[in-house]
């Protein structure tokens, strides 16, 4: 079993930025790609951004060019870099495990608590 724990969400004004850390801590059964996922009220949950095992990267369009996620593996935490923030990034953000590499792992998908972010004009 994993778990994830969040931080480095806050408040911040437009044109800022934020960086998010999600600590894995746990049994690691399986080879992990890390993502994160935001939800806003009244909205469901979004995909932001994903680093899969072999380091490829994906991002929404929304935040493509502005946001970046890294993994460092010996600290098992997976960062958000947030630069150029906009209101309308105002969510909680969660980070997410999905495990790779065999039936079993695939079946795995663990999430954290979240972490807030609000974005001010």
């Amino acid at each position: 079993r994993l778990q994830l724990v969040e931080s480095g969400g806050g408040s911040v004004q437009a044109g800022g930025s934020l960086r998010l850390s999600c600590v894995a801590s746990g049994v690691f059964g399986c080879w992990y790609d890390m993502s994160w996922y935001r939800q806003s009220p009244g909205n469901e949950r979004e995909f932001v951004s994903i680093i899969h095992t072999n380091s490829t990267t994906r991002y929404a369009d929304s935040v493509r060019g502005r946001f970046t996620i890294s993994h460092d593996n010996a600290k098992k935490t997976t960062y958000l870099q947030m630069n150029s923030l906009k209101p309308e990034d105002t969510a909680m953000y969660y980070c997410k495990a999905s495990g790779r590499g065999s039936t079993v792992c695939d079946s795995e998908h663990w999430w954290g608590q979240g972490t807030q972010v609000t974005v001010s004009s």
